[in-house]
């Protein structure tokens, strides 16, 4: 519900100067805020891999991206298939609560929905090249900081005990 609220004061005042910061720094606090929680349950070697996983992901994705839209390649048709995948992995994980699908349903969860957060950084990262301008800066920054921290919280999930 918090995160509709805030997409929606986003699409008000993402291009807006000074608002654009404030909603940033919110978002930035309510993550944190989720990151702190996920991590206060895992060992630190578990959170290290995680880390440096997420780390060598992103950049080797937004290193590829940039490389293939110099050669003219455009993720822009991931859209639709991202949005179906996200639905599918909504309904997995309600699926995951009401039956009680154990670590193994959990383990399956966290590696789609690592694959699905590798591809939203590419086609945020395609977007970011293709379609958005100099203003909409936040907004490119937040999505993308979106993609790396749900990418963070589904490796989390596979390298936990």
């Amino acid at each position: 519900m918090g995160y509709l609220i805030f997409c929606f004061f986003m699409g008000r005042y993402g291009r807006k100067h000074p608002w654009n910061y404030v909603l940033m720094t919110v978002f930035t606090l309510c993550l944190a805020f989720v990151v702190g929680a996920a991590c206060a349950f895992k060992r630190g070697p578990t959170i290290l891999t995680a880390a440096a996983l997420t780390v060598l992901i992103t950049v080797s994705l937004t290193l590829y991206t940039f490389w293939a839209a110099r050669r003219g390649m455009d993720f822009s048709f991931l859209g639709p298939f991202l949005f179906c995948a996200s639905i599918v992995l909504i309904f997995f994980l309600l699926a995951q609560y009401i039956l009680h699908l154990g670590r193994e349903g959990r383990m399956v969860y966290s590696c789609l929905a690592a694959l699905l957060f590798s591809a939203y950084i590419i086609y945020d990262t395609n977007n970011l090249i293709r379609n958005f301008t100099y203003d909409e800066y936040v907004i490119v920054a937040i999505c993308l900081f979106g993609d790396i921290v749900n990418l963070f919280l589904a490796l989390l999930g596979v390298t936990g005990e």
